[in-house]
């Protein structure tokens, strides 16, 4: 950030009284800007026990596979960020069943959210920010060319749950700048 939002003269860097961390203050009016993490919202779509995957036409990860998600916009509910990011990349109508991963992706300021959802039928056709939209089984995951961490963390946690017959709410924690990833079971959903 080089410039303040509120009157446009330029920000530096301090801690500002009464606060912790440093923040971006305005040199001129004293605006503190806070900076907090970005929600992704997504969900894992199911139908006939297949999972769809998208292969993204934006960056980042430009051709490479994920699961339908993207920002949280003002005004709208995680659920219901989840299901419009679906119906804008793969052109799925979804039912959402339950809150199933979130991950702290530290290094870029994002809380990364997935939910489970239920496809009624095989209705599905790539968006604007999708190359290609399928419905994979586990055996035919492309898990070479999956774009992010928490996707494949995500997949693996379903499938594993799908063989218990238990599906497990779960949060971990990915950092790539200390290289460390954890996770922890919520408990059962």
């Amino acid at each position: 950030m080089n410039y303040c939002s509120h009157c446009g003269a330029g920000v530096r860097q301090e801690i500002p009284a009464g606060d912790n961390r440093l923040r971006y203050v305005c040199t001129e009016c004293g605006m503190i800007h806070y900076q907090n993490p970005r929600i992704v919202a997504g969900c894992l779509p199911v139908y006939d026990n297949k999972v769809l995957l998208c292969r993204r036409a934006i960056e980042p990860r430009k051709g490479l596979w994920t699961l339908p998600g993207g920002f949280l916009e003002l005004g709208e509910t995680i659920e219901q960020g989840a299901v419009r990011e679906t119906v804008e990349e793969a052109g799925a109508e979804v039912r959402v069943t339950q809150l199933y991963t979130l991950f702290n992706v530290l290094h870029v300021g994002q809380l990364s959210l997935f939910f489970l959802a239920e496809m009624d039928s095989p209705v599905f056709a790539a968006g604007e920010e999708s190359l290609d939209v399928q419905l994979f089984d586990e055996q035919d995951i492309p898990w070479d060319e999956l774009a992010f961490t928490t996707i494949r963390q995500t997949l693996e946690y379903f499938f594993s749950d799908r063989r218990q017959g238990e599906f497990i709410q779960r949060t971990g924690d990915i950092d790539y700048n200390s290289a460390m990833t954890q996770s922890r079971h919520v408990g059962s959903v």
